[in-house]
């Protein structure tokens, strides 16, 4: 490979350097003969992921011809850690629930019911947008994330024990006002919606709801007793606990069934994979899908579109798969598929190798589905090493593979700006072949420097990033990220390739224009979630914080101004950093300014008023059925604040830096109003009165 050399290592398993002390229990199954040393492998990582990565707890899976060779557990189940975390204790998978909509797709391809290349119109004729080219959409471009649309609505999707299907039932009346962002099938970039609009078409064709499909057609043919949905009828208390701040929070429910809301167990995760293995022994999984349809999900479809050039990734889409040709398996020959999961409180990681019939699983509260999927790289690798499968683990090698070099003086032309959707940043690049970048929309990043080299990239000190410039034939220029991921103890490093950000151009406006959305610089708060969000517990979720900047005129955060009232992200990057591109349109109402995109609508701060400290306060909502924000007056802090709460409805405080108090996670309690703060009443309807005492 050009950018990391690798090197061989015996077959002893790399030793820890560090050392960890136990602060909460674990179990793993005892093993002996080949499986011994991985066993205690995955107790080491386990453990240092629950004792230095936020994980509070995990439960993990290795499956290898039709028999669970290896599992276990660690952290705490409950706040009070009463209650063993057990291989039975049930997670949300996040995102990893797209592969049983991907599978449920491909069901329905085997019954002759549906075909991928025949457009979403076809099978949903009320599916339409703002934007001409969405009857171009296909149901393979909704698998393989090429559909050109925006990105993901999260409207009331995220909730605290509330199966509601708001956000189900509204996602077409939200897409009609939608436009596209990209050609169909010109690239591939991370949609959640086009799994939300999968989980549409498998209802329209086979006249199930999604949940009772996946019972009927997948879990319960599988005997996947504990994989459930936010529809099914089971017993909350079994699911692993989840925390914030220290807190026990409710359930979570994530009604985006299809991208994102199904529950499992790492076992059952390994049992469902079985379904895409060659031999599995599990004659059920084996025959769910006929061959066609199994080697239809191994293709690399992330080569149809615009794509980096990439030898080694995390990142290679296929139908459902963020990978089918994960990165180290590719060096030893073996076809490796993965999907992680990430929602607020659960994270999941799932690597299949189909023809070794292997699969690694493991769920997580807190913590990330990255950490657990390096988890996986390395225990798979072992089990690999085990069973005689490979003869030796690969790892990178640190060592200089190139030194610094005379850069061409025609590669000055790539400085200028570049764009995401998250993050603008200037690239400088001097003669001598110096680059540093500079961000211009996050400044309390640092600034990064970068040496050409004899590679032809620019690395940094560390050479744990190589950079280049890439032309596609879209004409787009386009930053490259070759990234090395190692986290200390974790036994494991990961390469990632991507198309960091796009070239872009100043977007000059007049001045009259630039004024006013300077004026509009600050923080937005906001009042369209139901009282059951999970926005109102976390401050940052629930608000935005943008500003304008002197040195990048007609932007407002990463948005570029279009006119008086709107702006957009129109950032095309393929892979991950094009994800969720949005927009931004500002309307009045009763005096109030109110910012609007793809999934919500919040209330300027300056649209805020002050609480009136005393008894017999009501505060109503009104007919829009927006949440009422209040701010803390400065003589009112430290003052009690009673609400006499009705049914259908909540209360968040706030201080200067997050949520102190929200009722939905822990009931009506009489709460201490803090210097700079924000009050919040949510009501699920209009009319719903809140009587509150200040004193």
């Amino acid at each position: 490979m050009s950018t990391v050399a690798l090197k061989r290592i015996s077959k002893r398993f790399a030793i820890f350097t560090f050392i960890f002390v136990l602060l909460f229990s674990s179990s793993a199954m005892t093993l002996a003969g080949p499986y011994a040393e991985i066993s205690e492998s995955a107790a080491r990582i386990s453990e240092t992921l629950v004792n230095d990565y936020g994980v509070n707890s995990l439960q993990y899976a290795l499956l290898y011809d039709n028999k669970i060779i290896l599992q276990g557990t660690a952290g705490r189940f409950n706040k009070r850690n009463s209650l063993p975390v057990t291989d039975s204790s049930i997670y949300g998978i996040g995102s990893t629930s797209k592969m049983f909509t991907t599978v449920a797709v491909m069901l329905l391809l085997d019954q002759g019911k549906l075909d991928l290349d025949k457009p979403v119109t076809f099978y949903m004729p009320d599916f339409v947008m703002a934007d001409e080219r969405y009857k171009e959409i296909t149901v393979r471009m909704l698998l393989n994330h090429s559909s050109g649309l925006m990105g993901s609505r999260y409207t009331n999707g995220g909730l605290f024990n509330d199966p509601n299907t708001f956000n189900h039932d509204t996602l077409l009346t939200a897409l009609e006002g939608q436009r596209l962002k990209a050609d169909p099938g010109a690239y591939s970039v991370y949609c959640n919606d086009g799994f939300s609009l999968a989980e549409l078409i498998v209802e329209r064709v086979s006249g199930l709801t999604f949940s009772e499909f996946i019972r009927e057609n997948i879990t319960k043919p599988l005997g996947l007793s504990n994989t459930l949905t936010p529809q099914d009828d089971f017993d909350r208390g079994l699911m692993a606990r989840t925390f914030a701040r220290g807190d026990e929070t409710p359930p979570e429910t994530l009604n985006l069934i299809g991208s994102g809301g199904i529950y499992s167990t790492a076992s059952e995760l390994c049992l469902f994979s079985q379904i895409f293995m060659d031999n599995p022994g599990n004659s059920t999984a084996k025959e769910l899908l006929s061959p066609a349809a199994k080697e239809a999900l191994m293709e690399k479809e992330y080569l149809q579109g615009v794509w980096p050039d990439q030898k080694d990734s995390l990142f290679g889409f296929g139908l459902g798969w963020d990978s089918v040709d994960l990165y180290p398996f590719n060096h030893y020959e073996i076809q490796a598929l993965a999907k992680g999961g990430d929602t607020s409180f659960y994270h999941s990681s799932l690597i299949v190798l189909p023809e070794q019939n292997m699969a690694f699983a493991v769920v997580m509260s807190g913590g990330s589905s990255m950490y657990g999927e390096l988890m996986g790289l390395s225990l798979l690798q072992q089990a690999l090493l085990a069973t005689g499968k490979i003869d030796s683990i690969l790892l990178l090698d640190d060592e200089k593979t190139s030194e610094a070099d005379s850069m061409p003086a025609e590669l000055t032309s790539y400085a200028g700006l570049y764009k995401n959707n998250s993050l603008i940043k200037e690239i400088r690049i001097k003669p001598n072949g110096t680059l540093t970048i500079t961000a211009l929309t996050q400044q309390d990043l640092a600034e990064e420097t970068f040496i050409y080299q004899s590679s032809g990239e620019f690395v940094n000190g560390d050479k744990s990033k190589r950079l280049s410039f890439v032309e596609e034939e879209n004409g787009e220029t386009y930053l490259c990220i070759v990234g090395i991921l190692s986290l200390l103890g974790l036994e494991q490093q990961a390469i990632i390739t991507v198309y960091d950000s796009v070239k872009t151009l100043p977007n000059p406006v007049d001045l009259k224009l630039q004024q006013a959305w300077d004026k509009r610089s600050g923080i937005y708060y906001i009042v369209s979630e139901m009282r059951t969000s999970q926005c109102y517990y976390n401050l940052a979720a629930s608000t935005m914080e943008i500003y304008t900047n002197e040195s990048l005129p007609g932007y407002f955060g990463t948005y570029k101004i279009a006119d008086i009232s709107c702006a957009t992200q129109d950032a095309q990057i393929p892979v991950m950093d094009g994800r969720d591109n949005d927009f931004l349109s500002f309307t009045t109402e009763d005096g109030k300014e109110y910012l609007s995109n793809s999934s919500s609508t919040l209330i300027s701060e300056n649209s805020i008023p002050d609480i009136d400290a005393g008894v017999d306060i009501i505060c109503t909502i009104q007919q829009n059925g927006y949440a009422l924000w209040y701010s803390v007056g400065k003589g009112d802090a430290g003052k009690t604040m009673t609400v006499n709460l009705p049914p259908n409805g909540a209360f968040a405080v706030y201080d200067s830096s997050d949520c102190i108090y929200f009722s939905t996670v822990v009931g009506n309690q009489s709460v201490i109003l803090p210097a700079e703060g924000k009050i919040v009443f949510i009501g699920d309807l209009p009319g719903t009165r809140f009587y509150v005492t200040i004193d």
